[in-house]
């Protein structure tokens, strides 16, 4: 039996992992949330990885508040970076696998068409920089690893994600003014859980850079609306197009990756 540890298992993707890894034969996961383990705590992770025996690390554990990270860009490089960089080494050091998250957000959004492996990053915010950086560390310290760039991550049952902002203001009657100038690939928690475990913990693909995502392009505005008509509630809800929406992070037109 293989042996997988969870970091950042708090989050919405580390809980939808646990919620399915009874279905996943073969493996032994143990789920560590950022209370059980920080990542920025090279000691701690050199003590969990050294005495677990295991096979592969996914590493969910991401500082992801985009427009704190431009605020205070040392506390997301501390955890997407420097915190990463621990990571990896601690696989290199006990012959564990890297599954690592990474995102969109490591390009600058000026393509016209979707943007593959191929193509350069040039992240245009701190929390884009600092994910890239953590992918940087990786590809220098490691052989046997796999980034995962995804888009637009949401779960319909876990987490501060846009799904569920959506219904549950929807669900209060709330007026919902939604930008339509950004366009990516939302990205359900449980199909990169199934592209993880099908394709990667088996080792059927080569390592390397991928991206995954449910791949169908559309903007937040049409996101909205889709999530609205799954969870019957268009005629709750005032839906408005709101063309004037801006953040304090700059943040990528075109986030469509393939």
């Amino acid at each position: 039996m293989k042996k997988v540890v969870v970091t950042g298992a708090g989050g919405q993707l580390g809980k939808t992992l646990k919620e399915l890894a009874p279905k996943f034969y073969g493996y032994h996961f143990d789920f560590k949330t950022s209370q059980d383990l920080d990542i920025t705590k090279k000691e701690d992770l050199d003590e969990v990885l050294g005495n677990g025996g295991y096979d592969y690390c996914i590493n969910c554990a991401a500082y992801t508040n985009v427009e704190q990270a431009e605020k205070t860009p040392r506390l997301a490089f501390a955890v997407n970076a420097e915190g990463v960089k621990n990571l990896a080494k601690a696989c290199k050091d006990n012959g564990a696998v890297l599954i690592h998250i990474s995102t969109d957000y490591v390009f600058d959004g000026k393509k016209k068409g979707p943007y593959t492996i191929k193509d350069e990053t040039n992240p245009i915010n701190e929390y884009g920089n600092s994910k890239l950086k953590g992918e940087q560390y990786i590809k220098e310290l490691l052989e046997k690893y796999y980034i995962l760039r995804t888009s637009w991550l949401y779960s319909k049952k876990y987490g501060h994600n846009f799904y569920r902002t959506i219904v549950k203001r929807a669900s209060e009657g709330q007026d919902l003014h939604i930008t339509d100038e950004q366009i990516g690939c939302p990205t359900n928690t449980e199909s990169l859980v199934g592209f993880i475990t099908e394709n990667l913990l088996n080792e059927e693909k080569p390592f390397g850079i991928y991206h995954v995502t449910d791949g169908k392009p559309m903007t937040w505005y049409d996101f909205a609306e889709q999530i609205l008509k799954e969870n019957g509630l268009t005629h709750k809800v005032n839906l408005v197009l709101d063309r004037k929406y801006r953040t304090f992070a700059k943040r990528p037109i075109n986030s469509v990756i393939v």
